[in-house]
């Protein structure tokens, strides 16, 4: 198995508190992997280590590495700018921007000169929004505020926006959580068509969410990762009862 990212002995501390305690997980390539757990386990913590979202919290220490193909995304070298063009991120409530469609998936192109003419650009647009599922629904308002549509299509902007620079990662946190269940039955269609091009982390509270869309599920409780392992397996036969105890409900 190919493996886009590696977490290697990964310790991160906010100030004198450590959030994550030696973390070791592979994340197949072009596969959707769910980081679950209870709340305040970590999982949102090691998301934003996966393209330096931490860096802009005050008083962070991380030790270890992460490897996207090999090369260590906390080096010193590193343009972290650059870096968030291979790693891309969807929150979770929807955020976009307050400008029209277009400009919203327009934007990231643009920021880092991505195409030479605006036909070019109109084609990165019309692209990503059609992977992102939406295009057909806003295809004649494209420069209409985005803020006018609804939660969910909203959401899929973000997702559109995120793959506008052809990223090879794409990280969601609780990327459904705000949304209604036929809003969030299209996102999770939506992800399982984006593995074919891009490996995919997404952090769910959803265990539903995580059985249904990812292949390799990891959880996570107090910091620590307790196991890792293919979806179905982890759901059916969990090794720890620690996992046993949150799929079946006995807390969490």
């Amino acid at each position: 198995m190919t493996y886009k990212l590696n977490v290697q002995n990964l310790n991160l501390f906010y100030g004198e508190k450590q959030a994550l305690f030696n973390i070791n997980l592979d994340f197949p390539i072009y596969q959707t992997t769910a980081l679950i757990g209870p709340s305040g386990c970590g999982k949102s913590s090691l998301l934003r280590c996966l393209n330096r979202m931490n860096d802009i919290v005050s008083n962070v220490h991380i030790q270890g590495k992460v490897l996207l193909d090999g090369e260590d995304i906390y080096a010193r070298y590193v343009d972290v700018v650059e870096l968030r063009t291979h790693v891309g991120m969807v929150f979770q409530r929807p955020n976009p921007f307050p400008r029209s469609i277009y400009e919203n998936v327009a934007y990231g192109p643009r920021i880092h000169g991505l195409f030479k003419h605006k036909t070019e650009l109109d084609e990165i647009v019309e692209k990503s929004l059609i992977r992102a599922g939406l295009f057909h629904e806003v295809k004649d308002r494209l420069h209409h505020p985005a803020t006018r549509l609804s939660g969910g299509q909203q959401q899929r902007l973000c997702i559109a926006r995120a793959i506008a620079v052809n990223p090879e990662v794409i990280l969601m946190d609780e990327p459904c959580s705000a949304l209604d269940p036929i809003a969030t039955a299209k996102v999770e269609e939506l992800i399982d068509e984006l593995r074919e091009k891009f490996t995919i982390v997404i952090v769910t509270h959803n265990l539903q969410q995580a059985a249904r869309v990812s292949q390799q599920t990891a959880f996570f409780h107090s910091g620590y990762l307790v196991e890792a392992g293919e979806t179905g397996a982890l759901f059916t036969m969990p090794q720890d009862e620690r996992t046993q105890g949150y799929i079946t409900g006995r807390y969490g």
